[in-house]
Parts: structure tokens; sequence; C-alpha cells
């Protein structure tokens, strides 16, 4: 069995200050692929992951203190993709992949677009580019699990207040008509695959009490193609762990890497 974690730490070195190594522990994930590290190599500390079991493997954003992507790993990985070739998307660190054999396990962080109109624009044209990218990367490695934080809420279930929400970015009906798009090349959302309940999210504002009264949204996904399917034992959210705004979310395999 293989337990991957995919975890928005909202600024890695935030999530370390709070015992992020003692909970990492008590998960004892074999892979982590963690976003927003808002972080350079030289800053983290990674013997800290080295005594725990982990090999890490990160890309950066230019910008000091912005996005960033990580990948924990117990196995040693055969091969570390850093990147995916397009030039504005890796200056802002957002993609990277570790290959097991068959298997590959990506960590992707979408752009936000709540800041505004341009990364409203950019955030859309992210994910134009990001699809024709997994779509050309499928051919050579077909079994894919991305892992991260896509900034869409897929359905109207996955967000505490779909009605008043309509116009957000994170919940536009493009953003939800791509994820549509991209689950329909053939991904399976491996949450709603195993729980089709409501009230299950994996990001929670800091402002109004939001967390505590669970008005949140789901952002966080492991979206895995459809020839793992018979390989998925598990998926859940980890809301107990508070490192965050996000919470952690888990996929069991029922191989081992």
């Amino acid at each position: 069995m293989a337990k991957i974690i995919s975890y928005n730490v909202n600024g890695i070195r935030a999530a370390i200050n709070k015992d992020f190594a003692g909970w990492l522990k008590a998960a004892d994930p074999d892979v982590v692929c963690i976003q927003e590290t808002k972080a350079q190599p030289e800053q983290i500390d990674t013997e800290l992951f080295k005594e725990l079991g982990y090999h890490s493997y990160m890309v950066s954003a230019e910008k000091k203190g912005y996005s960033g992507v990580m990948i924990l790993s117990k196995k040693e990985p055969d091969h570390i993709e850093e990147g995916c070739g397009i030039d504005y998307i890796d200056k802002e660190g957002r993609i990277i992949r570790a290959d097991y054999g068959d298997l590959s396990i990506m960590s992707v962080y979408i752009p936000s677009g709540s800041s505004g109109d341009i990364r409203q624009d950019l955030k859309m044209q992210f994910l134009d580019d990001f699809l024709n990218y997994i779509t050309e990367l499928r051919k050579s490695r077909p079994k894919l699990i991305i892992s991260g934080d896509y900034n869409i809420c897929h359905k109207a279930i996955d967000i505490h207040n779909p009605v008043s929400n309509k116009n957000s970015s994170g919940f536009l009906p493009e953003e939800r008509a791509w994820v549509d798009d991209f689950v329909g090349t053939g991904f399976i959302d491996t949450f709603r695959y195993f729980n089709e309940d409501p009230h299950h999210y994996t990001w929670w504002t800091y402002r109004m009490n939001a967390r505590a009264n669970n008005k949140g949204w789901r952002i966080d996904y492991h979206m895995a193609t459809e020839n793992l399917e018979q390989d998925l034992k598990r998926a859940v959210i980890l809301s107990e762990a508070v490192h965050s705004d996000h919470c952690p979310i888990l996929l069991e395999l029922k191989n081992e890497l």
C-alpha cells in the first residue's frame, strides 16, 4: 500500500514552526506533495525531513517568499522533473513531478485569480496550457496522479455557499467548466470517487471564524488517471491538521510504489 498526501502549507517555514515534522512522523505517508512553500532551497533545513526518512525535492519561484512546490518521498524516485518547460509557469515554481516505475506523481499549485483581472486572466491561460501539457505528458507517462491546490471548487457541493460565490474566482463557470474538461480527458477526482457527501472542504478563510464553522471550499485534489482506478483504496480529507489555511488530503493506493 502507498499513502500519498497533498498539502498547501501556506509557507513551509511557518508550518515547521507549528510542528509540521511531528505531524509528518505521525501521518507517515510515503509521498507528500507540498504547495506554497514560499521559500528558496537554502531557507529550508532538509535534514529535518531526512531524519524522518524522506528525500526532498523542490522548485521555487523566482520571486522570494512566493509560490513554490515540493515533493517528499520515502522511496527515491527514478526521476524528478522540475517544472513543465513553460517559462511563465516555471518562473513561479508551480510544478514538480516524481516518477516511480510506470507511475508518476505530480505536485501542482494552480494560480489564484482572486487578486484581480490580470491574475484571473493568467490563471485561465495557465489552465489551458496545463491541460495541453498534461495531455502531451500522458503519451509517455500514462499513469499519473496530479495532487495539489487547484484553486477551483468543481461543483456546488464543494463550496459552503455556492449562490453568493457564483461570481468569485475559484468558482467561476469557466473555471468549473475547465475541471469538467480536465476530468473528461480521463481523470478521477479520487475524493468524490469514494465520498459524495456535502460539507467536506480543504480551505477556509482566516476571517469570520470560517474554519470553526466549516464554511470552506474544496480546492485541493488528488486527480488520478482512469487507468489507476483498480489501484485506488481510500481518499480522505485530514481536516484536523492546522498548520495552514488549507488542510492535507490523503490518497491510499493498494500497491506500493
